[in-house]
């Protein structure tokens, strides 16, 4: 049983409806995977809430670089400069903020039966880290990737999204192999869990290689191995013996089927992966209604929107998670409503601008069906990193734009996508998202004493608009301690990047002609 004390941490609240806010000094308690108490520091009763002593003299571990930064940047012994730390008192004291009442609420949820580990314990715990002058946040999601891409990082720029698969990325993974998807997922894991990301959600080929390097390193991954009907039944019948394979292989490992789009994968496949779907109860992730053009491109074709489609084959009743949907239309509003309990939606608005697709995710419309928004990034290829927090920023400012109404989408409903809308769209609704007893113990802890965001006047802000990846200091994955004072603690970093740069070149290698797919929508 292992158990670790984070020690007087400011921690990020959000509901499910309402303001987010910031909680000041807090304990936040950890037993083996998941949170069993956050109380405010020192409150009589947190003894009894956890069983744990207040765990003086065991192991404290806090992140020196951190911590020492965050002290000298305000130059006070607490870590927060005045004018900054009234800027987090005031959005903890935000409408719906709790005080003192808040605070004994807290405790006492604590307390509530079930809330796994929370009595009977006596042991103090074994790692106390030392959350002065940090911001305790729930681990990111990316919400949509191909996390091995990282690989062509930079390899296809300025083309048309015709030509940015044409002529680069589609011939270019006709370089793929194990070895290098392996490569390269290590990679980009490396890059998420010092960025904060505790889950990512991916879509590619070789998903077996991929979840070794998610294994390795601590992450939490929901992987589906990618397949095209023009590869042949015998490879969609891989696909599919590899997500169930997939899905015994680790805790921190889910697998979903991933066909990879409505114009590559024939209805009479999407009906087959629907009924293996609801046979072995997972859920699809595919790409749909990518842009208004593919959208247009399935109607003049077929007489359909790649909505109705996943609807027609069976895809929305089976449970899906649908990449970016920047295509989908007023009149296909109803129909995702229907599923809305099952289907989610990943945005990832720095791609659309990059390859000038016209269009966002319409997040307002799906969020007024019921339909559930997450974040992410896609692949490097095109995103060019795997840095959540710039997609958060990106989804906060597209979606004002689209919208036309800089009060649509506050700093509330953008966390609030990025905590809870991408752990559902990750299908884990009920274990991450958010730091709350019996949750899974996935938490970044950010330091914000960094001159792009001082001073602290809204910390809400802070995360949305100033947090780099590089000022997340901790990171814990299911209780472990996976990123400490900035460092990898499961992988040799050095060893990972060298191991990317040997192999870099041979996977943006043009010279032996094909492609895995042709795009025609």
């Amino acid at each position: 049983m292992s158990r670790v004390l984070i020690r007087n941490v400011s921690v990020l609240v959000v509901p499910e409806e309402g303001e987010c806010r910031v909680d000041e000094a807090q304990d936040i308690y950890v037993q083996d995977d998941r949170i069993v108490a956050i109380t405010p520091t020192g409150a009589p009763g947190a003894h009894d809430a956890t069983g744990a002593p207040d765990a003086r003299g065991a192991q404290d571990t806090r992140g020196a670089q951190g911590a020492r930064g965050a002290q000298d940047a305000t130059g006070t012994p607490d870590a927060r400069g005045a004018e900054g730390a009234r800027g987090a008192q005031d959005v903890s004291r935000a409408p719906g903020a709790r005080g003192a009442e808040g605070a004994r609420g807290a405790q006492d949820a604590s307390r509530a039966p079930g809330a796994p580990g929370a009595l009977g314990a006596s042991e103090p715990p074994g790692e106390v880290i030392d959350g002065g002058g940090l911001l305790a946040v729930p681990g990111l999601v990316n919400s949509h990737t191909h996390s091995p891409m990282v690989m062509m990082r930079g390899a296809a720029e300025d083309l048309a999204i015709e030509d940015w698969f044409n002529r680069r990325i589609w011939p270019m993974e006709v370089n793929l192999t194990a070895e290098r998807v392996r490569v390269g997922a290590r990679l980009a894991c490396a890059e998420m869990l010092l960025g904060g990301v505790t889950t990512f959600v991916d879509h590619y080929f070789h998903a077996d290689q991929i979840a070794a390097a998610a294994i390795e390193s601590g992450i939490r991954a929901d992987l589906a191995p990618t397949f095209f009907s023009s590869a042949g039944q015998d490879a969609i019948d891989a696909a599919f013996e590899t997500t169930r394979d997939l899905s015994t292989r680790h805790p921190r490992i889910t697998a979903s089927l991933g066909p990879h789009a409505t114009y590559t994968v024939t209805d009479e496949d999407l009906r087959r992966t629907a009924g293996r779907a609801r046979a072995d109860g997972r859920r699809i992730h595919l790409h749909a209604s990518e842009t208004e053009d593919q959208t247009r491109a399935s109607l003049e074709k077929h007489g359909v929107t790649p909505i109705q489609v996943l609807e027609q084959t069976g895809v929305l009743e089976a449970g899906a998670l649908i990449a970016h949907g920047c295509g989908i239309r007023e009149e296909d509003l109803p129909i995702l409503e229907r599923y809305a309990d099952r289907t989610t939606v990943a945005s990832c608005p720095k791609v659309y601008l990059k390859l000038a697709m016209g269009e966002v995710t319409p997040i307002k419309g799906l969020r007024s069906v019921g339909v559930d928004v997450g974040i992410g990034t896609d692949g490097a290829a095109v995103h060019n990193t795997l840095d959540v927090w710039e997609a958060i920023r990106m989804v906060a400012l597209t979606q004002k734009q689209r919208e036309h109404d800089a009060e649509w989408m506050t700093l509330s409903d953008t966390l609030r996508f990025a905590t809870r809308g991408s752990a559902a769209a990750a299908g884990l609704k009920d274990q991450i998202g958010v730091l709350e007893p019996g949750r899974q113990a996935d938490i970044a802890l950010v330091d914000l004493s960094a001159p792009h965001n001082q001073p602290i006047h809204d910390a809400r802000a802070a995360l949305v608009y100033s947090v780099r990846a590089s000022d997340v200091v901790t990171v814990l994955v299911a209780g472990q301690v996976v990123v400490r004072d900035r460092q990898l603690t499961t992988m040799d970093l050095t060893e990972v990047l060298a191991e990317a740069k040997d192999l870099a070149h041979t996977l943006v290698d043009l010279s032996q002609g094909g492609a895995v797919q042709h795009y025609a929508p």
